[in-house]
């Protein structure tokens, strides 16, 4: 197969991943987590689509989740689209805003559609049955990627294969919920495959099948889109527009209604870490089949996986187990229990738990603040602020603060002045004064922020200037 063109990949970012808490949080979800080395899961999503076949990315994500999804693209020097929905309605309605937007763009162009937080071992593998699929897909079929099984697994979709479209390409006979065990070692006989979540089709052509279907999820995608306004580097969709699209998933709204769907079988180590436990598997381990990240001591155990992101955690006699160290949650789970893990964060989410929200770290557009210790009159915070970022400009009327440098170098102003500061320095704010803090470097500027005073909310803010737009 010769292509032509080269892919628009969309990356599908706007889920939660309550089963990996207490390390994913509603404001900051396993997808932008670095569970497997360095790179957050998104990231590593990135990665696997650079090369001549890619253009630049279309993400789709929350609002909430726009300044993450901007720095982690900025880290890694790439540019790309990103379309802000306004409220969550499935991924059916996701993948038709990216598909109106690119069609709107790039007439007939093939989107490959990827969720964020998926496993790619091997990517040469992954981009061969990409390649594979793209002529099918440039015939007008909608192309899933079904994985060859290593085991009858019950947390997956299955699909099973029909005829041969062409090479390393088949119809699709039917889609399939997630079976049992019994049922799951008889799809495995019989040749079916798990159901990945990837797509890859004509933007065009997906959206003329989906609208036969689900014509008002087509017709709301496509006015979200006309009425998009560009905010800040973000596409930010309609409200009224797309809060008007059934609320849908892509399965149910159009994958296993169409006559159009392709498969392509591969096996390039995927994973979907839904749970600690595929954590674990996809991990380096010790002949003990341990896996840790952190600082970590495992004696006289096996089969556990342990993460740390506070104290030393030590094990001892311990099997099949998961132990997971956050600042201020610890999680404990039999490895065959990890799917458990969502009931506990469901049931500290009805009591308004605020460790499944957040963490002690926040992110912030210009980048974050961890909180070290907290008082009745006092706070104590780490404040990273990213090469050539600035809060805005602002005052407090219940506190005053001390801010020390240890890394980098600070631009501040205070009140009528500005003022250079560089490692070790320091500069007291007094209670009303105006103030701003910007990083003017190349590398992260790290600072230590004391604050004391009556109150020291969040809402005591009061913004003069914001590159943000937060005033």
């Amino acid at each position: 197969m010769t292509q032509t063109a080269p892919i628009i990949p969309v990356i599908v970012c706007g889920g939660a991943g309550s089963r990996l808490w207490p390390a994913s949080r509603e404001s900051f979800p396993k997808q932008f987590i670095a569970l497997l080395g360095e790179q957050s899961m998104f990231q590593k999503t990135l990665s696997r689509l650079a090369g001549p076949h890619f253009t630049a990315p279309v993400i789709v994500t929350h609002e909430d989740f726009r300044f993450l999804v901007q720095s982690q693209l900025m880290a890694m020097g790439i540019g790309g689209d990103i379309l802000l929905e306004p409220m969550r309605r499935d991924s059916g309605p996701a993948i038709a805003a990216a598909a109106a937007f690119v069609e709107a763009r790039h007439p007939g162009a093939i989107m490959m559609v990827l969720p964020s937080d998926h496993l790619v071992m091997d990517v040469e593998s992954f981009q061969q049955a990409v390649r594979r699929g793209a002529g099918a897909a440039s015939e007008g079929r909608i192309v899933t990627f079904g994985m060859i099984p290593d085991q009858p697994a019950t947390g997956f979709g299955y699909i099973h294969p029909g005829a041969k479209l062409r090479e390393g390409v088949h119809a699709v006979e039917r889609f399939v919920e997630k079976p049992d065990a019994q049922t799951a070692a008889r799809y495995i006989r019989d040749g079916y495959l798990w159901n990945s979540g990837m797509f890859l089709f004509r933007a065009d052509a997906f959206l003329a099948e989906l609208a036969s279907f689900e014509p008002a999820m087509v017709d709301a995608a496509k006015a979200a889109i006309a009425g998009s306004d560009q905010d800040l580097g973000f596409v930010r969709l309609d409200g009224e527009a797309f809060a008007l699209s059934p609320k849908k998933s892509i399965d149910y709204a159009l994958m296993e209604k169409t006559r159009l769907a392709a498969v392509v079988p591969a096996s390039f180590g995927w994973s979907d870490v839904g749970n600690w436990s595929s954590v674990w598997e996809a991990s380096p381990q010790d002949g003990k089949g341990n896996a840790s990240s952190g600082e970590v001591e495992l004696l006289d155990s096996q089969n556990c996986y342990v993460q740390t992101h506070g104290p030393l955690t030590v094990l001892v006699g311990m099997e099949d187990t998961v132990v997971i160290v956050e600042d201020d949650a610890v999680m404990v789970a039999r490895r065959d229990k990890a799917e458990q893990v969502k009931k506990a964060f469901e049931g500290l989410k009805a009591r308004n738990h605020r460790s499944v929200v957040s963490s002690l770290r926040v992110y912030r557009p210009w980048g974050y603040y961890q909180t070290l210790d907290l008082g009745s009159r006092f706070q104590v915070k780490r404040i990273l602020v990213d090469p050539g970022q600035k809060l805005s400009l602002q005052s407090h009327h219940h506190r005053a603060e001390h801010w020390v440098v240890v890394q980098g170098t600070a631009l501040v102003t205070r009140d009528k002045e500005e003022i250079i500061l560089r490692e070790n320095e320091s500069i007291y704010l007094p209670l009303g004064c105006v103030h701003r803090l910007v990083n003017p470097g190349k590398i992260p500027l790290e600072i230590i922020e004391v604050q004391s005073g009556s109150y020291l909310g969040e809402d005591d803010i009061v913004r003069y200037e914001d590159i943000y737009a937060r005033v």
